[in-house]
């Protein structure tokens, strides 16, 4: 079984994922991770790199491709990623939901801990910062993601699991996800 997990900012993707590879015994990938090192080997902040690739499609299909590789020569892994569920049609296909406001609330207690590890920008010195960058990320996902795949990365048509994390805690939305999964490994 091959999970792929997307959704917006905050909604809890990595933790989830971090919480289900140690659960599941299956190794995760994070495309997230993966393009915050290249942006950071260019000398670029997260923000700045997702704007280069509205014009330079390589800062995405690099990625992209890794995922695609991933799908065909690996199984029982986790791939965490906004595009994951398109480049891995096979996977189970999991939607992290959050409120946005929520979603800056939850990013700006994590810059707090250590802003360096997530190489977000360098004006993110306030709770309202966080809000608008999470705001101009996904006007760059979605613009970079229909220009160059015709898709939205945030429709939750494309799922098969969709959960609205905004008022749950990790522990209730670990416990969903289990009991959902476990449905679909039956089918």
């Amino acid at each position: 079984m091959i999970i792929t997990i997307s959704g917006n900012a905050g909604s809890g993707k990595s933790t989830l994922a971090e919480m289900l590879e140690k659960k599941l015994k299956m190794k995760r990938y994070y495309m997230g991770g993966i393009r915050r090192a290249l942006a950071k080997k260019r000398g670029m902040t997260l923000t700045e790199y997702n704007k280069l690739g509205e014009k330079d499609p390589s800062t995405d299909r690099e990625v992209d491709d890794y995922q695609t590789e991933l799908g065909r020569k690996k199984d029982n892994i986790i791939v965490e990623g906004r595009t994951s569920f398109f480049f891995i049609p096979n996977s189970l296909k999991v939607y992290l939901y959050c409120d946005p406001r929520e979603g800056a609330r939850r990013i700006w207690k994590s810059l707090a801990k250590d802003g360096a590890k997530r190489n977000e920008g360098k004006g993110l010195t306030s709770y309202a910062a966080v809000l608008a960058s999470i705001h101009d990320r996904q006007k760059s996902d979605r613009r970079r993601y229909k220009k160059y795949y015709n898709i939205n990365t945030y429709d939750k048509r494309h799922y098969d699991i969709i959960v609205d994390t905004t008022k749950l805690g990790i522990k209730q939305v670990f416990d969903k996800m289990l009991k959902e999964i476990k449905k679909h490994k039956q089918h």
